[in-house]
């Protein structure tokens, strides 16, 4: 078992400071927008919600996070790294719940996910961060042709309205970019390697917490994981048909959020609003609060003609069971997790 991560781990009192003041700052805002458009009119029909949709909401966001897992699970087992799933399944809800604390989201879940494994299997640190990543650029294919088939849709049926020109236009810039910036750091990954340790070297220089050889080979082993992962084509293909399955699943609650109101959606819209959703929620706060919640009350006012009550409503509905109802399984999960050292 490699304790190689330990120094990585996330949850330090400075971060928890900072997770404490983003949900206080994203909590306040979001109050306020509801405050702008009207709770009262919002928890009136919030009352009358059918609580057998906000179930089935609910279902759909806990095999969402099964079938990502089981991604997981597949490039794991492309390294020769074997976990049992019922073990995975609770880490990666564990994940997620740091993903969706903290600030910047990625930015803490991934080295805790990769810290737990290595501490739990004979894995080494970059073997398992190896395997995040490779799950997480997995999971990005469906996020971009899942979001270019809702805009296809969009645009088939009318034309964009004032206001969602720009976040279209970031949707087909990022689909387009993103896996060509991915697949440049990869082809060349001796100039990334060399640039890192160029801007390392002022640092190592100052410290002995790390040294600049040991930071190359930790970057070599990532290298080489990744290299054993693709070197499964197989296996990667059977992930990838469960991380479009997850994403399915993960668009599926605004769905029956809508239901859950009588206030539907179109099915194929949601395939547009989630991932523009995601998208406008890469901010600083923890979730992309706030954020998340003024993008698509505005996208469903604009796009479905919904009221400002109507689309708070529900927003609201869909973000208890995609976000809020994760912060409280995943929680729970981190804690086991912690606990079962």
């Amino acid at each position: 078992m490699s304790g190689d991560g330990s120094r990585l781990w996330p949850i330090d009192p400075r971060t928890s400071v900072k997770i404490g003041a983003g949900f206080a700052i994203a909590i306040v805002l979001v109050y306020l927008l509801g405050a702008v458009i009207g709770w009262e009119e919002t928890i009136r029909r919030l009352a009358a919600a059918d609580l057998r949709w906000v179930a089935v909401a609910c279902l759909s966001t806990l095999l969402c996070l099964a079938a990502w897992a089981k991604t997981w699970q597949i490039v794991l087992e492309a390294i020769d790294i074997s976990v049992p799933y019922r073990e995975l399944i609770v880490t990666f809800y564990a994940a997620t719940f740091a993903n969706y604390v903290t600030p910047m989201g990625q930015a803490g879940g991934e080295p805790f996910i990769a810290y737990i494994l290595a501490r739990d299997t004979e894995a080494s640190y970059e073997e398992s961060l190896a395997s995040v990543v490779t799950a997480d650029l997995l999971r990005l294919l469906p996020f971009f042709s899942v979001g270019l088939f809702g805009l296809g849709y969009l645009l088939f049926t009318a034309a964009l309205p004032t206001g969602t020109e720009v976040f279209a236009a970031l949707l087909v810039a990022l689909a387009i970019g993103l896996p060509a910036v991915i697949v440049a750091l990869w082809l060349y990954r001796g100039r990334v390697k060399n640039g890192i340790l160029r801007a390392l070297l002022p640092i190592t220089s100052r410290t002995n917490r790390f040294t600049i050889e040991g930071v190359e080979s930790r970057i070599e082993h990532l290298y080489e994981s990744v290299e054993l992962i693709a070197d499964a084509p197989r296996a990667l293909l059977a992930a990838v048909g469960f991380a479009y399955l997850g994403w399915i699943l993960f668009a599926l609650p605004l769905y029956f959020s809508g239901l859950a109101l009588g206030l539907p959606v179109p099915l194929l819209l949601v395939c547009f609003l989630v991932p523009v959703t995601v998208i406008a929620g890469s901010t600083p706060l923890p979730g992309g609060l706030a954020a998340i919640e003024g993008t698509l009350i505005a996208l469903l006012a604009a796009l479905v003609a919904f009221s400002a009550n109507e689309a708070l409503a529900v927003t609201t509905v869909y973000r208890l069971t995609s976000y809020w109802f994760v912060i409280g399984v995943g929680g729970l999960a981190a804690f086991w997790v912690l606990a079962r050292a």
